[in-house]
């Protein structure tokens, strides 16, 4: 009898796989990560919500209210679907949500979290390829990067629609990167951080060999670490250091 090799591995308990010759590829999630979001995020959907007639103070609008806050990282066309039904519907409170973020924006409520931009800057001085990823449409990530000055700090930008429409918790943005970069030859190789679960989710799925979360954004180390991820960091600032110590 001829016996064939079987290339799987063997069955046992789970774990994160180390990153062959290191992270060389790191996926960051902006607002709440990289950008202090501030709140901007509950009060641009106060705009939508008013365009499509929620009253403020009723239980709808808190229902509403506490579904954008547990859908924090979820592509925000996709939050408003699911709040509104039709696509007609979740569209102009879209529209109406992009739009009064821009403006939040460009009234100067956005600021980067502190040493953001210094650990990003020491990420790519170590050689690795850093692409900032976001739930926002191209517009209103576009307002941010120009608000912070950072058009050109990293290679790419990505938002859902850039990754065939799909937004965290899917893998797909955490791929997009993979696969456009070309920096990484496995994606054990790709480090992904973000500030809630879905991003530690969209990690997972995409096999990332590092899932870190911080705390400067919408969620605690409990939800981040039941979301999977295998570390936890007070906030990007130490992800520089992190990412040497990761085999």
């Amino acid at each position: 009898m001829t016996h064939t090799h079987d290339p799987r591995p063997a069955a046992g308990p789970h774990r994160t796989p180390s990153a062959p010759d290191g992270i060389r590829l790191v996926v960051l999630d902006m607002a709440g990560t990289t950008v202090a979001d501030g709140g901007l995020v509950e009060r641009a959907f106060e705009a939508a919500a008013a365009e499509l007639g929620v009253v403020p103070g009723s239980a709808d609008h808190a229902v509403k209210l506490a579904h954008v806050r547990a859908t924090m990282g979820e592509s925000k066309i996709s939050v408003f679907r699911h709040l509104f039904g039709t696509e007609d519907l979740a569209r102009r409170a879209n529209s109406t949500f992009e739009k009064a973020y821009g403006e939040l924006v460009a009234e100067g409520l956005t600021e980067p979290v502190p040493g953001a931009r210094e650990a990003i800057e020491e990420l790519r001085e170590d050689g690795r390829t850093v692409v900032l990823t976001t739930g926002f449409a191209r517009v209103t990530q576009d307002a941010i990067l120009d608000a912070l000055g950072w058009r050109g700090l990293v290679p790419l930008t990505l938002g859902p629609a850039d990754a065939g429409g799909r937004g965290r918790p899917f893998p797909d943005m955490v791929l997009e990167a993979f696969v456009r970069t070309k920096a990484a030859d496995d994606v054990r190789q790709v480090a992904v951080v973000g500030d809630t679960s879905y991003d530690m989710l969209s990690g997972v799925r995409a096999g990332a060999g590092v899932v870190a979360g911080v705390l400067t954004g919408a969620r605690g180390e409990d939800e981040l670490r039941a979301a999977g991820a295998t570390q936890v960091l007070p906030s990007v600032a130490g992800l520089p250091a992190l990412l040497r110590g990761v085999a």
